[in-house]
């Protein structure tokens, strides 16, 4: 069985109700485009959902994988204390992603676990797909300073370990674009923010992964993005395989 869809999503606080307290609403077509990607990996039945987080265990040299059976994760630190989200570890999954990770020298594995919790970037989206499906065993893996080259060969090697034990398995790439796009938001106004996004979303609408690789680096930390590298995962995992790009 081969990677059935890969889904790249944001991961704003703001859209879990218990955080928004109602500002929610002002993104409503995100949540309505969010939804829909729920729905979409409910129809798909997947076993597994492999999730690609910037705010999962991270170094500058290694890209983590996180061990252990099952995890448990909640929005406390957004001050919304009565959430709760349980996850089941697909240790199969995460295990051979291992193994041939190390068979070619390759900086991946489960060592080095900091913060065994859900982080953020992944409980949205399992927020949302639990919503319409729960039949699901979880792989989380962070990022790494590494550059994209590697980013995306880490996504080769996922596309391998999903097809050899015959997994039926879906990528869920978590990440938002850029943090500088409005004067008074948060991390304030840089004008390569709204450029980035813009190209972005058209690579992505065009399935341009090509594109995705070539970002300069210092347009990026300008535009102060924050899931590059995990849309770059995605797209080694799309490596060799026709792709219906869509963009919600």
């Amino acid at each position: 069985m081969a990677l059935q869809a890969a889904f790249v999503v944001p991961h704003p606080p703001l859209i879990i109700p218990a955080v928004g307290r109602g500002k929610e609403e002002l993104i409503r077509a995100t949540i309505d485009s969010y939804d829909e990607v729920a729905r979409q990996i409910a129809a798909l039945e997947p076993q597994t959902i492999i999730v690609t987080s910037p705010h999962a265990t991270a170094y500058r040299d290694y890209f983590h994988i996180s061990p252990g059976t099952s995890a448990h994760g909640d929005m406390r630190r957004f001050d919304a204390p009565d959430t709760d989200l349980t996850c089941t570890y697909d240790t199969e999954l995460a295990n051979r992603i291992s193994t041939l990770a190390a068979a070619e020298d390759f900086p991946a594995g489960t060592e080095g676990e900091r913060d065994p919790s859900i982080d953020h970037g992944t409980y949205i989206p399992l927020y949302f797909v639990d919503k319409f499906y729960r039949d699901y065993e979880v792989v989380r893996i962070g990022l790494s300073g590494y550059g994209p080259l590697e980013h995306y060969h880490l996504g080769q090697i996922i596309a391998q370990a999903v097809e050899e034990i015959d997994r039926r398995a879906v990528l869920v790439a978590s990440g938002d674009l850029s943090h500088k796009l409005t004067h008074d938001g948060p991390y304030g106004f840089a004008a390569e923010g709204p450029v980035f996004d813009g190209q972005i979303t058209e690579a992505m609408a065009q399935g341009d992964f090509l594109r995705i690789l070539g970002f300069d680096e210092g347009f990026c930390d300008k535009a102060a993005e924050c899931g590059l590298r995990s849309f770059q995962i995605m797209a080694g995992a799309l490596d060799g395989k026709s792709v219906d790009a869509r963009l919600l």
